[in-house]
C-alpha cells in the first residue's frame, strides 16, 4: 500500500491523501440488466472528474449479495478508479422485525448476520445501519426552495405523510403502540448478536439516527437513535469498538434544540471514543418543530452552516467519508445537482484541512 494512507476511522480502508474523505453514491452509474453489471463509463468519469474516489454501492447495483459478489464488484470498480465504501442491502438496513420483535425476528437477524459476514470476506469494512422500525416520513408532496428547486420534508401538522423503507400507515404503522421499555428490550436482543460478529468480520456499522429523529413515528417511538442520550445508552450498550454511528447531519438538524446536544457535540463525543464511521452533509429548512416543519435544501441555503460541522471534523482527525445525501430536483438533473453538492463539500473540506 505504498504512498497510501491507512484510515484511522475504518481499519482497513486506506486513502489516496490524508484528511477528509468526500464520497458520493454510484447510483446512475452502475445498473444491473438481465443478472449481469453494465457500467455506465461516462458516469464512472464524471467520478473522477469531480474528484471523488470513494463510492457507496445501492442495493440494486449488485447482480449478487454474496461475498464472492461484493469481492467481484470491488475489483471491476477499483479496475476504474473508485473504492467502495459501503454496499447497501436496503432489505437489511432498516428492519421493523428486528426492532418491533416480529415473528420473523430472528430469520431477519440471521440474514444480518450473513450480510456482514459476507461484506468482510469481501474485504468491505464498513456498514450502516438504521434501525427505524418504520422508516423515513416525509410529507406526501415536494416543496419548492431557492429558485424553484424541490425537495422533501415534513411538517408533523400537515394530513398528508409518505414513508420509505416499508409500506406503512398514519396513525399506527403495525396496528399498535410500542412503548419505549420494549423497542430497548429488543435493540439489545438484536446488538448482541451483531458485535462479535462484527468483529470478528473487521466490519464497522455505522447506526444512522431515526429520520425525522425525536418524535413518536405512527405508534413507534424514536427514542434510541433518536437523541443524544438514546444514542450514548445504545452504545454503551453494543460496548464494542465495531458499533458506532453514521451521523446524518440532516436528521441531527431535523431534531433541532430537542436533540441533547449539537451536531458539533456529538461528533465530539463520538470521535474521543473512534466510534464516527461516516457522515452524511445535509441542510434543513428549519427544525420539525419550527411552523410548518422542515424542507431539505442546498447546502449553502439551510438554517445551519455546516462550515462549523466541517471545522469540528477537522479538529477531531476525522480521516473518513463524508458525503452529499438527499439531492435534490434542481435544473440540470441528478448529476447537475451531484456536482453542485460534492463540490460544496470539497471545497470547504480543503478550505478547512489547509
Amino acid at each position: 500500500m505504498s504512498g497510501l494512507y491507512p484510515m484511522k476511522v475504518i481499519p482497513g480502508y486506506y486513502n489516496s491523501k490524508p484528511g477528509i474523505q468526500v464520497g458520493t453514491k454510484l447510483e446512475g452509474k452502475v445498473t444491473v440488466e438481465n443478472g449481469k453489471l453494465v457500467f455506465d463509463e461516462n458516469g464512472i468519469d464524471f467520478l473522477k472528474q469531480i474528484g471523488v474516489e470513494w463510492v457507496m454501492v445501492g442495493h440494486k447495483q449488485v447482480p449478487e449479495h454474496s461475498a464472492e459478489g461484493y469481492a467481484w464488484l470491488k475489483d471491476e470498480l477499483e479496475k476504474r478508479g473508485l473504492k467502495i465504501y459501503r454496499i447497501a442491502n436496503d432489505e437489511l438496513h432498516n428492519m421493523p422485525s428486528v426492532t418491533l420483535n416480529l415473528p420473523d425476528r430472528d430469520e431477519y437477524i440471521g440474514r444480518y448476520l450473513q450480510y456482514i459476514r459476507d461484506l468482510g470476506k469481501a474485504g468491505i469494512h464498513y456498514a450502516t445501519y438504521a434501525h427505524m422500525g418504520n422508516g423515513i416520513w416525509r410529507g406526501g408532496i415536494r416543496r419548492e426552495i431557492r429558485g424553484h428547486a424541490t425537495a422533501g420534508g415534513l411538517d408533523l401538522d400537515a394530513p398528508n405523510k409518505s414513508v420509505s423503507f416499508g409500506d406503512f400507515s398514519w396513525p399506527l404503522s403495525h396496528g399498535r403502540e410500542y412503548s419505549e421499555e420494549e423497542l430497548w428490550e429488543n435493540y439489545e436482543y438484536f446488538i448482541k448478536k451483531v458485535v462479535p460478529v462484527a468483529e470478528e468480520s473487521s466490519v464497522y456499522i455505522g447506526i444512522h439516527p431515526d429520520d425525522p429523529p425525536v418524535y413518536t413515528m405512527a405508534g413507534v417511538p424514536r427514542c434510541i437513535f433518536g437523541n443524544f442520550e438514546g444514542y450514548k445508552r445504545a452504545l454503551e450498550i453494543a460496548d464494542s469498538p465495531n458499533i458506532g454511528c453514521c451521523l446524518c447531519v440532516g436528521c441531527w438538524l431535523e431534531g433541532g434544540g430537542r436533540m441533547g446536544a449539537t451536531a458539533e457535540e456529538f461528533i465530539r463525543w463520538l470521535a474521543e471514543r473512534n466510534l464516527l464511521f461516516k457522515v452524511h452533509m445535509r441542510n434543513v429548512t428549519a427544525p420539525l418543530d419550527a411552523p410548518g416543519g422542515f424542507n431539505e435544501t442546498f447546502p449553502d441555503a439551510g438554517y445551519y452552516n455546516l462550515v462549523r460541522v466541517m471545522k469540528t471534523l477537522k479538529e477531531v482527525g476525522f480521516d473518513g467519508c463524508i458525503m452529499n445525501d438527499h439531492l435534490i430536483d434542481m435544473v440540470g438533473g441528478h448529476y447537475a445537482c451531484e456536482a453542485y453538492f460534492t463540490a460544496y463539500l470539497k471545497g470547504v473540506a480543503d478550505a478547512v484541512e489547509d
